[in-house]
């Protein structure tokens, strides 16, 4: 027994010195986001991407609008970077929220129980407990999201990504957690880019294959996405573990 705890506690404390690289958390989150992106992201956003996708199959003045003009109209560029734009700055926000404690000796505690939140949040995304009420705000943003939705200029696509970078979920609270725990703008932005990055490859899925495809996504893939995500979790959590010892 006690050369299981040992192993255990050893496995800990090379999670918690791998996340707490500069990258270690920023790849933990790009996993995080490839997870969540098949278990949640295809539902939630996967409306908005079809809708952009149908937007330019109908004002496409090509005669036949093939496979491969759907492949690079899924592709949904600068909506993506929109969604970027929104999560980086959320992350910076959140890691320059707490970068006022860094130099305290409360700062571990602090960074440790964001994270620890993170994890639990992930956790119940993984089992699939999140959330599932819909905030007032979630709302609010989608009438703000329909005048964008409709054109398919660039500009528009682009600030659609920004408004709907903002919608409110279990999935992304745990993201802004991890990154808030990180105690630096820069490693926030970083963090929360690299859970955007994340969630690109479903959702271009999504904007090609449309609904059939996002059903046969989240049930072919929703087990190795709840793995990413407990992978995820651990990550966070043994990261969390480091923190309370500073």
């Amino acid at each position: 027994m006690d050369h299981v705890i040992e192993s255990i506690a050893a496995c800990g404390r090379s999670l918690g010195t791998f996340a707490n690289l500069p990258g270690g958390l920023a790849l933990s989150l790009f996993l995080a986001g490839l997870g969540g992106g098949a278990m949640h992201c295809a539902g939630m956003c996967g409306p908005f991407v079809i809708g952009q996708v149908m937007v330019d199959a109908e004002s496409s003045r090509t005669p036949r609008y093939g496979e491969w003009q759907r492949l690079a109209g899924a592709a949904l560029l600068p909506y993506h970077l929109g969604r970027l734009t929104t999560y980086t700055a959320l992350g910076a926000t959140a890691g320059a929220a707490t970068a006022v404690f860094a130099s305290t000796t409360a700062f571990g505690w602090i960074s440790g129980v964001l994270l620890i939140l993170g994890a639990a949040l992930m956790l119940a995304q993984a089992f699939g407990l999140a959330m599932r009420a819909t905030p007032p705000i979630a709302a609010v943003l989608t009438r703000l999201a329909g005048p964008f939705s409709a054109s398919p200029r660039p500009l528009a696509r682009y600030g659609l990504g920004v408004v709907l970078g903002f919608l409110p979920c279990g999935l992304l609270y745990g993201a802004l957690a991890a990154a808030a725990g990180t105690g630096a703008v820069w490693r926030g932005g970083l963090a929360m880019a690299s859970f955007s990055l994340g969630t690109v490859p479903t959702l271009v899925a999504v904007g090609w294959g449309g609904l059939l495809l996002r059903r046969r996504w989240q049930g072919a893939t929703s087990w190795i996405a709840a793995s990413l995500l407990l992978i995820n979790a651990a990550l966070m959590a043994a990261l969390a573990t480091t923190r309370f010892s500073l």
